[in-house]
């Protein structure tokens, strides 16, 4: 069984690097995709990640083998995988361009909950109490989040609830990859499994992207399209370093405050730039954001409450 370092100090700063990036790569997404499409987006995001992970194991000459995929269970698997977090890459960005950076943000925390259902079913993994008040305190909170726009969003299929299915939809894809990932790391390791999906989103999202706006894009633009390529490799590095120095639900208790981040970094760059544009929230709102955000928690450090 894997053990952690004990060096809570850098497990926490890991942790907290993954979290601020993740908080502020919705924002960025949200201003590029006012002058690139999705698929656009998406296969750079990709292809500079495959280059980068490829590097690293080639130079550690840890290449994933061809061979390795000859299991039929193998796979099943990375194709779950696979499907999985392209799906949830390209539904996320067409549900953010319908909704604020701050909505997507808080939807898609839907995301651990299914994943946590998902190893209930699949796994046969024990619901505890504590991971049972989690999930009816994140779904109270992102019903009083849309308290004004409740009505809406069940009455009248308008934009805003395209965009909210959209995200749900994404958070059930991530959950499909995230369980796919649990039983593949048996064999393989996070980057392995992590290039080998890269490899598969530059393919397929490469020949569907229109290259043109590139050469019109501005400096800021080029800097944000920047920032969403290396989030990703960063991101996802700084979390898994994060798991060799702290326990796995510390980790997942901090990536919690993410929506809250969104909202507050939102809210920051509103006041300095015109390409960003805050939510107006209500208290109920923030209320509600709060309350997902415990909901999180709660889920994350289950284990140990319940002892």
């Amino acid at each position: 069984m894997h053990q952690t370092s004990g060096n809570s100090l850098m497990g926490f700063s890991l942790a907290l690097t993954t979290a601020v990036l993740w908080g502020m790569l919705p924002i960025a997404l949200k201003i590029l995709l006012d002058v690139l499409s999705a698929n656009t987006i998406t296969a750079a995001r990709f292809l500079v990640a495959a280059l980068i992970v490829g590097v690293v194991l080639a130079c550690n000459k840890k290449l994933p083998s061809m061979t390795f995929f000859k299991n039929r269970q193998v796979l099943i698997l990375i194709s779950v995988a696979i499907f999985g977090l392209l799906s949830n890459y390209i539904m996320y960005l067409y549900g953010l361009n319908l909704l604020s950076a701050e909505a997507a943000q808080v939807v898609i925390q839907l995301a651990p909950f299914l994943m946590m259902i998902g190893g209930v079913v699949i796994f046969k993994e024990r619901l505890v109490f504590w991971q049972k008040v989690g999930a009816l305190a994140l779904l109270i909170g992102l019903l009083l989040f849309f308290n004004e726009r409740f009505f809406i969003l069940i009455t009248k299929a308008g934009n805003e609830t395209i965009g909210a299915l959209l995200v749900i939809a994404a958070a059930i894809t991530w959950a499909a990859y995230a369980l796919a990932q649990k039983q593949l790391l048996v064999r393989f390791s996070s980057q392995q499994i992590m290039y080998t999906i890269y490899c598969a989103g530059t393919i397929a999202f490469l020949p569907v992207s229109d290259i043109t706006p590139l050469a019109q894009l501005s400096g800021i633009h080029w800097a944000l399209l920047l920032f969403c390529c290396l989030n990703t490799v960063v991101a996802y590095g700084a979390f898994a370093e994060a798991l060799q120095h702290w326990q796995a639900a510390n980790v997942s208790a901090v990536l919690a405050i993410t929506p809250l981040l969104t909202i507050l970094f939102s809210q920051f760059f509103a006041l300095f730039s015109p390409l960003v544009v805050a939510e107006s929230l209500n208290a109920l709102a923030w209320f509600g954001a709060v309350l997902v955000v415990i909901g999180s928690v709660l889920s994350a450090l289950s284990p140990a409450l319940n002892k």
